[in-house]
Formats: structure tokens, C-alpha cells, sequence
């Protein structure tokens, strides 16, 4: 049966080494097991025959059955299109193709009846159905044609698909074919107590009705067993690294609360630590005791303190006679955290250095030095960190600060710079819902900082359609109070000319509206020292406003700032907002931030802006963010390590079922831990078959 299913596509019927081709390229097809696990995507109701007189404008595709009482082609060359008038009795209907005119042109009879398939609008005062499908229906048919009045399968394909006739409709077709081939052998993935204990149907059977439904009846239960398994799959590889890492992953004992730690928290903090911050602590107090290596994840949203937090993780690590570092994805970010860990230890006596790409010849020379000799305590930087040449004397704890924006390997080269493995603490300012977190952070312990320093305000955001006059005049009070304002431009692209164009036309526009301050300007194509040198004068108060494009989503911090203005807001995601929205409301003064939007906004856009105007809480935004755009967008999902392919399920939208799974997976892994129980011999192949991997460690 394993040798059929991965037998190559291009043996099925219909298919052959072109089309083999197209479906490997454009799907990722390419035996016969990926074929019949590619999912409709929609389905459209054959079931019922409308009447003209009821179609609306606002029907998803219907089916009439008319005659054709005239047609006539107008227009000439690309311009060309063919107009027919149809009645079933009840009203007339209008019916047009715009491509294929001459084609349907012979085709159509006066004298024939068909059925027309298609989606309804409203023009001219007629109710029309554009590009129809329409099919002859002999006298001794049933009105529902040869479809036989059921749901249609709709599959994804693309332009290069269907110019090689490989449409939706010839999919369902090699579809057929499949099942013919397949039928009579056992497709199912999953013990039968499995399926008892969580209902399930055969997996024979879920595969025929996801793909030949004889009406809406049949998906439900079909769609829930195979998402069940992509789901307790994507689990239970991910519980068994994390058993696999624990035994494994032996960590440094970091027993002592020592001098550094106590002399920076009774002596040296500014303020009091927020009851998250305390909680979090101690989370990382307690992994830090156990003699396993640490592998936590903190997520904070926006000024929460996670910085706080890992400085204090970095002197337990000082107090216990190793050295730490932190990494971060920008020299910008890496700068500023530099400077803020420096101002708080300042006095303490702990040796603290930054490492960047732009640090050369003596000075890094001297840094590599005392890093390698461990009088470098702590050494904060980019991706340089994880050079050969960045030696460390005895390395205890790594922190990775917005861990998405590392690949896999460059984190392994610095776990690898210690004989034992570093405690691990990712920080991460973009808050993921618990749901989705267990999945691309799977071989993580989850903390959040769900709470805000005291005094912070939140920040008030407001949505208009121009930049109005009101808007002109908040900023100008703003900079008459001595307060400073951003304005950034949406520089998706760095190539993109007329997004650059709208900077420097920005950037012109506010220099001559507000002639009376100074206005700086920063930008993805400036060197990193044009950067930095931009960014030290706004945060120097030198320059009063700053347009500039993303650059300064993440790591700057200019308490003074208390505007944020960003334009065509609506070419940002939710989350990238709400970053922006965070450089600003750092200091205790009333701070605001301005969306710029233009009139005609679609619903969803609009309704990414009220979101933004209804809260400032970013796991609520992140929870509607991934509502909005789906799981598939979510930068770093695929990096930080999805080890298996989803092609039914979605993380968010089916975040209960998910929990289902994990609880059936941590059954699994808890009542055999040596995987030798005979009832999982079919787990233990289907792991095998989907991970395409000899053995079960997990992730990498």
C-alpha cells in the first residue's frame, strides 16, 4: 500500500510528465499519497435550480435552467463579446462572455435548453451572470445535468495550471481516477482506539466525502477527522523533541542569587518590578535550578519589561560565574538595548560590551579579547555574535530577542559555542495566542508579561481619512509642549520607487508645513551609520520630528515621543501596527498615534483600523490579527520550525480541535514512552511517513 501511495503522480491516468511537472511546481505534488491530500478549497451548491425571478445580486453561484431566445456578438479583436438573452418562464436573464465569444457563439441553439451556471450581478438594470458555465440538457436528462445535483469540488490552481488545461474541473476528474486506483486498500493513519475515543470516522471515508460530497451533510465530520490527523501528528512530533530534549539537553545549576543580582535589584532599579514581572522570575528562577537546560520563551507586549527581566537572568548567570550574551536582530535594537543595560548597571562594576558588524579593527580586536579571557561579562550584539571568531570563556545563558528574525541555524551556531548547552531565553515583543504559541514555539516554555509598568498611559489612537487640518494643528501644539513626532511611510520594498518618492515628498511636505522645527529622516537605503546618526539626533531632541519608514518599528525608545503618525496605514498588518504604534507612550506624558488612511477602504481593512482604535492590548490584536489574515502570513512560522505541512488544518481557526489533539498526543507519549506498544505500530509508520525521518527527535 506505501509503495501505491508514493508512487509517482505521473503514472496516474490523465497526467504524465508535463502536467507532472506543473503539479510539482505549482502545488508541490508529486506522488500520489500528496495528490489525494491536495483539499478542495470551496465547494459550490448543485444541488438546487433557482428561478430567474429570484436571483439577487448579492447570490454566491446559482443555477437556472433556460432557453436561449437571442445572442449577438459585439465589438471586434480583444474588445469582442458575446451577449445572450435567457428565460426560464419566471423573468429574463442576460448572459455574457467576454473571452471565448466565438467559441460559445457556435455552440449556442435557439432550440436547446440549458443549464446555466454561475454568479449573478446587476448592470444596466438587468440581472446578469458573466462567464457562465453552460451545459445542453437533453429531453430525457434530469434539470441537474450530468453533475447529478451535488457539490462541487473547487481546487486551487493557478494561471500556469490552466493553460496546460489543468483546471479545478480536470483535477476532480484525476481525482476520480486516484480513487479508482485506490479503491479497496486501507488509507487509514490512526489506531482504532484513537478513533473511538475522540469519534472519529475511518479515514477511507473522510477522503471520500472531503472530495466527492454527496451534499454539506457529508463535511463536517469529514473535515474534523482530517484535521485531526495533520493536528495530533504536528503534536505529538512536537511533545516528543520536547521528552527527547529534557532527557537529554543536560544545563548548568545556577544555585546562587548572588551580589550582582541583589546590589542591581535593592540598589540599582529605578522602580518596582509589576507582579508579571515577579511571576515571570520566578518561572526562570526555578528552570535555572533543575540541572536541564532552559528553553523558555517570554512574551511581552510593548513596554511590558522583558528587558528588565533578561538583565536580571544575565546577573544570576554573572552571580554564578558565567558569562551571557544577547542577540538581537538590528544593530539599532542591539544599540539600544545596550544602552539601556548600561544606564541601569551603571556603578555595579559589571563589564558589559557591544559587538556589532560596524565594530572593527582594535576595538573588536579587544572586545573578541576579553570575551574569550571572560572579563567580558555580558556581550550584547547582532548576528555577529555568532561568528568563529567570537570565542566565549564559559558561556551560561543566550537571550534572542525577536527570535523570528534568526534562522534555525544561526541560533544553533551559538548554542554551540559552550561544551554545555547555554540556558536559552527568547524574548519576543510580538504576542502570540497560546494556541498558535504551542505550535511555532513547540519545544519552548511559554511566560508572559501580560501587565504594564505603572504610569505608563495607554496610548490614544485615532483613524482619519486625510491628513485634515485638525491633524496639523494636534501635532503642532504637541511640538509646542517640547514634545517630538514621528511619521512613517509604508517603504514595504526597497526597490519600491514610488514609496520612496512619498517619503521624500513627505519628508518635503513637513519640513515646509512646520518650517519652524527640525526635521530628520531615516530609511532602509541609508548606511548603518547614517541610521544610528539619524536616530541619536531625534533621541538627542536635536531634531523635533522624524519621518522615516519601518526601520524604526522595533528598538527605539524616545520617551519624548509622544505622536506617532503613520501613513497609509492600510498597507500594514495589524501587528506591525501595533509595533509601530509601541515606539511611542514610553514616557509618562499623553501620547497618540494617527492612522492615515485614504476614502475607500474595503471591510476588512476597515475593520483592521477599528481594531487598532478599540485596543492597545496586543494579544487581543494578535488574536484578531491571525483572524483576519489566517496562519499562513505569520512571518517565521515556517523557520521557527513547523515540522509538518498543514494542507486541511489551521492553527488558529481550529485552535480547540488543536488542544484535542495535544491532549490525545500527550496520552501517546505519557503510556509509551519507548515507543514499543504494538497498537501504535501505525503511528510509529505515519511519523515516519510525514516527518521523513528514520527516528522520532523532532525539530531541529
Amino acid at each position: 500500500m506505501t509503495e501505491l501511495l508514493d508512487q509517482d503522480i505521473k503514472y496516474l491516468k490523465g497526467v504524465g510528465p508535463h502536467r507532472a511537472k506543473l503539479l510539482e511546481s505549482e502545488l508541490g505534488v508529486k506522488t500520489l499519497r500528496e495528490f489525494v491530500t491536495t483539499f478542495p478549497y470551496k465547494y459550490i451548491d448543485r444541488t438546487e435550480i433557482h428561478t430567474v425571478n429570484n436571483l439577487r445580486e448579492d447570490m454566491p453561484y446559482v443555477q437556472i435552467c433556460v432557453h436561449i431566445t437571442d445572442f449577438n456578438t459585439e465589438g471586434s479583436g480583444s474588445r469582442q463579446r458575446l451577449k445572450a438573452i435567457a428565460t426560464d418562464g419566471t423573468g429574463y436573464v442576460e448572459l455574457v462572455w467576454f473571452q471565448g465569444a466565438k467559441y460559445y457563439e457556435r455552440q449556442i441553439k435557439l432550440t436547446e435548453r440549458y443549464l446555466v451556471f454561475g454568479k449573478p450581478s446587476w448592470f444596466n438594470g438587468r440581472i446578469s451572470v458573466v462567464h457562465p458555465e453552460i451545459e445542453v440538457i437533453r429531453p430525457d436528462q434530469p434539470a441537474e445535468g450530468t453533475f447529478g445535483g451535488k457539490l462541487q469540488p473547487h481546487y486551487h490552481t493557478t494561471e500556469r495550471m490552466k493553460r496546460a488545461s489543468l483546471t479545478s474541473k480536470v483535477m476532480t476528474r484525476l481525482m476520480t481516477d486516484a480513487f479508482a486506483l485506490l479503491s479497496g486498500h486501507d488509507l487509514e493513519t490512526l489506531p482504532e482506539y484513537i478513533r473511538n475515543a475522540y469519534h472519529l470516522i475511518d479515514r477511507n471515508e473522510a477522503l471520500r466525502r472531503i472530495h466527492f460530497p454527496d451534499s454539506a451533510a457529508d463535511l463536517p465530520e469529514a473535515s474534523r477527522r482530517l484535521k485531526f490527523d495533520e493536528l495530533f501528528y504536528l503534536q505529538l512530533d512536537l511533545l516528543r523533541y520536547v521528552r527527547r530534549r529534557k532527557q537529554r539537553d543536560v544545563g548548568t545549576v545556577f544555585a546562587k542569587v548572588g551580589p550582582a543580582f541583589l546590589d542591581f535589584f535593592q540598589n540599582h532599579l529605578p522602580f518596582s518590578l509589576t507582579g508579571a514581572q515577579k511571576r515571570v522570575m520566578h518561572e526562570i528562577r526555578d528552570d535555572l535550578r533543575t540541572g536541564r537546560q532552559m528553553n523558555r520563551l517570554v512574551q511581552g507586549d510593548v513596554g511590558s519589561g522583558k528587558t528588565v527581566v533578561a538583565l536580571m537572568t544575565c546577573l544570576l548567570a554573572i552571580d554564578n560565574g558565567f558569562q551571557a550574551c544577547l542577540m538581537a536582530p538590528t544593530e539599532i535594537l542591539a544599540g539600544q538595548h545596550f544602552a539601556t543595560i548600561t544606564g541601569l548597571l551603571r556603578d555595579t562594576g559589571i563589564d558589559v560590551r557591544l559587538l556589532t558588524g560596524s565594530v572593527t579593527g582594535k576595538k573588536r580586536k579587544t572586545i573578541l579579547e576579553a570575551t574569550a579571557e571572560g572579563r567580558c561579562q555580558l556581550l550584547v550584539g547582532t548576528h555577529a555574535l555568532i561568528e568563529p571568531t567570537v570565542v566565549f570563556q564559559r558561556l551560561g545563558l543566550a537571550i534572542i530577542d525577536e527570535q523570528h528574525r534568526f534562522g534555525v541555524k544561526q541560533r544553533a551556531m551559538l548554542w554551540a559555542k559552550n561544551t554545555i548547552p547555554p540556558h536559552v531565553l527568547v524574548m519576543t515583543a510580538t504576542p502570540i495566542p497560546r494556541t498558535l504559541a504551542m505550535t511555532v514555539y513547540g519545544d519552548l516554555d511559554v511566560s508572559v508579561i501580560d501587565e504594564l509598568p505603572p504610569g505608563r498611559q495607554p496610548v490614544t489612537t485615532l483613524h482619519f481619512n486625510s491628513q485634515e487640518a485638525t491633524l496639523h494643528d494636534g501635532l503642532l501644539r504637541q511640538l509646542k509642549e517640547g514634545r517630538q513626532v514621528y511619521v512613517v511611510y509604508p517603504l514595504i520594498e526597497e526597490s519600491e520607487k514610488t514609496d520612496l518618492q512619498d517619503l521624500m515628498t513627505g519628508f518635503e511636505s513637513i519640513s515646509a508645513a512646520f518650517p519652524e522645527y527640525k526635521v530628520g529622516i531615516m530609511h532602509g537605503r541609508m548606511s548603518s551609520t547614517e541610521k544610528d546618526e539619524a536616530m541619536a539626533r531625534f533621541s538627542s531632541g536635536e531634531t523635533q520630528i522624524l519621518v522615516a519608514t519601518t526601520v524604526i518599528e522595533v528598538g527605539v525608545n524616545v520617551p519624548n515621543a509622544t505622536v506617532m503618525v503613520i501613513e497609509n496605514a492600510d498597507r500594514f498588518g495589524l501587528s506591525q501596527l501595533h509595533q509601530l504604534r509601541g515606539r511611542v507612550g514610553r514616557g509618562a506624558d499623553k501620547s497618540y498615534c494617527i492612522l492615515i488612511t485614504h476614502n475607500r477602504l474595503s471591510d476588512h481593512t476597515l475593520r483592521r483600523m477599528e481594531i487598532m482604535t478599540e485596543t492597545c492590548d496586543g494579544f487581543r490584536i494578535a488574536e484578531e490579527d491571525l483572524r483576519l489574515r489566517g496562519s499562513g502570513d505569520l512571518q517565521g512560522t515556517a523557520q521557527s520550525g513547523m515540522p509538518l505541512d498543514l494542507n486541511i488544518a489551521d492553527i488558529v481557526r481550529d485552535a480547540e480541535l488543536m488542544a484535542v489533539c495535544r491532549e490525545a498526543a500527550m496520552h501517546v507519549v505519557e503510556t509509551d514512552p519507548d515507543d514499543s506498544l504494538p497498537q501504535n505500530d501505525i503511528i510509529r509508520r505515519q511519523l515516519k511517513i510525514m516527518t521523513h525521518r528514520e527516528d522520532f527527535s523532532g525539530i531541529s
